[in-house]
């Protein structure tokens, strides 16, 4: 630059420094400064991928100077985000130091940045995947699925390969590494630690699917189980496992995932039955957990204890049944007593044996509904999503619905504490009909035993005996008495089970459920229970 003239040269000179002259060259620095200013009082407060988002804002400028000046300024400022990117995307590690990295911003932010929500959601689960792979899983094929997508995308991954202005590029590269290392991640935890098997386990044993495991394991357990709490040994109810799987199909199971099914007894009191604390739960072992987490394996614990008291319930009705059928010819054996004892029995028998029809019914249809439009429903539905998962994202989405399905359908949600607990009345109505129905059946067991020995000593005795005769009496006397008092428990039963079941009835219609409102159908398909509603 030339000198600065003094005031005695020549006034014409074209050296001269004149206020206009400094003002035109101060024109262009002044604006930058002026940008600069700006800039520093919008993101004083900003570090990182904010204050990148914050001056992308800006660079959106008619003016050339400006929208140069703020392009310069932003490949500076995105240079090391850029960078952090590619080490997160390609080589699984955050270098940030000062807590900079632009994702965790860019996630939660709505303002329009240079780079999308969706692509940054995307760069983050690539990381994750990418780390998730080698800590994990300690598996190193996320390496060669990374070079894949560089060659497939014609991008480079080599430092400061990629900058501000280039977003198509690293969309297309960011792009074709999540599909690879995505796709691998899927694969080896389907292939190597066989995630659907651990599932459909999980199906099999915690939801009951295993019909002959669960019933030689119900038969097996159930004299323990009625024993109080406190009595019942953990170590002994894990050897009644061990023969449930012995003696079933069970058996041909991986053993590893056998060796994964616990007896587990839930926190109880003293008045607590082996029936209320008795459970199972699978543990699930790194990397499963990330899936099968405590959340999860909790509500796979609600669900087994509900199918657990359903199947006590259907077990105990079997019962009823298998004491019912030699009992069904008994009153031949009742001759020689009254006529009025006779109808008594006759009665409280087919009392005994309406009231099982009913409740076999109510408990087979919803069984039905549990096991088959419900589990079986919600598991080909999560097959299908599982089979269609692109991600791990996906696959813990398609998981949690699945679950969220079965505990919705099944009536553990929070909206269906009104309808469950009018189940669980139903549930406990049946059990006591199981225990009047086996005194019913003990108590004529024994008036028979009686009758057949009043009727021997009298064939051994030619006359008749005053004391033969009085013990027949006695025996008539007191027969009438059972039957009167069982006929009145029977009633009492019934008429329980009846209100409760029409209550139930009652709140089947109201529920969210599509297919809560189709098993109201099944329940009363002959519109039975409508008609006694509507007489009542």
């Amino acid at each position: 630059m030339n000198p600065i003239p003094l005031v005695s040269e020549s006034a014409s000179s074209s050296n001269y420094l004149s206020l206009r002259r400094l003002s035109v060259w101060f024109a262009e620095p002044m604006v930058k400064m002026r940008l600069m200013a700006v800039l520093v009082d919008k993101c004083k407060v900003l570090r990182g991928g904010a204050m990148a988002g914050a001056i992308h804002l800006h660079a959106q400028h008619g003016d050339p100077l400006v929208h140069k000046f703020m392009m310069n300024l932003l490949r500076c400022v995105c240079s090391p985000l850029f960078e952090m990117v590619r080490r997160w995307v390609f080589e699984r590690e955050r270098e940030d130091t000062f807590g900079e990295f632009f994702v965790d911003f860019l996630i939660s932010s709505t303002q329009g940045c240079f780079v999308s929500p969706s692509l940054a959601q995307r760069i983050l689960r690539t990381g994750k995947s990418s780390n998730f792979l080698r800590v994990c899983f300690d598996d190193h094929g996320w390496a060669d699925a990374a070079s894949e997508a560089a060659e497939a995308s014609g991008a480079t991954t080599r430092r400061g390969g990629l900058g501000y202005g280039e977003t198509d590029a690293l969309e297309h590269l960011v792009t074709e590494a999540a599909k690879r290392i995505d796709k691998h991640l899927l694969d080896v935890l389907y292939k190597r630690y066989k995630f659907k098997e651990h599932c459909l386990a999980i199906k099999r044993y915690l939801l009951l699917g295993q019909g002959d495991f669960v019933q030689y394991l119900m038969d097996i357990v159930g004299p323990k189980l009625s024993e109080p709490a406190n009595n019942i040994s953990s170590f002994e109810l894990a050897g009644f496992l061990e023969a449930a799987i012995r003696a079933s199909n069970a058996q041909y199971d991986d053993r590893d995932m056998l060796d994964r099914l616990r007896v587990k007894m839930m926190p109880h009191g003293s008045g607590d039955r082996g029936w209320d604390v008795f459970s199972l739960e699978y543990e699930a072992r790194v990397p499963l957990d990330t899936v099968f987490t405590e959340s999860v394996l909790s509500k796979y614990l609600r669900v087994f204890n509900f199918l657990w008291k359903l199947k006590r319930v259907e077990h105990a009705l079997i019962g009823v049944w298998k004491t019912m059928k030699p009992n069904c010819i008994t009153s031949n054996s009742f001759a020689k007593l009254q006529t009025s004892v006779k109808l008594q029995l006759l009665s409280a028998l087919r009392r005994c044996q309406v009231l099982w029809n009913e409740m076999n019914h109510f408990v087979t249809n919803f069984q039905y509904y549990i096991m088959f439009e419900v589990l079986e429903v919600s598991w080909s539905n999560f097959s299908k999503e599982m089979e269609a998962a692109k991600d791990l994202d996906d696959l813990l989405a398609a998981h949690e619905k699945y679950l969220n399905a079965i505990v919705g359908k099944s009536l553990l949600g929070e909206q269906s504490q009104t309808i469950r607990k009018s189940l669980f009345v139903l549930f406990e109505l049946i059990l006591r009909f199981r225990s009047h129905a086996d005194r019913l059946y003990e108590g004529i067991h024994e008036l028979q035993i009686r009758t057949k020995e009043s009727g021997r000593e009298r064939n051994k005795t030619q006359e008749s005996s005053s004391w033969i005769s009085e013990g027949r009496k006695a025996i008539t006397q007191r027969a009438g008495e059972f039957l009167q008092s069982m006929s009145q428990d029977m009633d009492n039963i019934a008429k329980e089970y009846t209100s409760s079941l029409d209550g139930f009835l009652s709140l089947l219609p109201l529920q969210q459920s599509v297919d809560l409102k189709f098993l109201f159908f099944r329940l009363d398909f002959t519109e039975f229970y409508s008609r006694l509603h509507s007489k009542g």
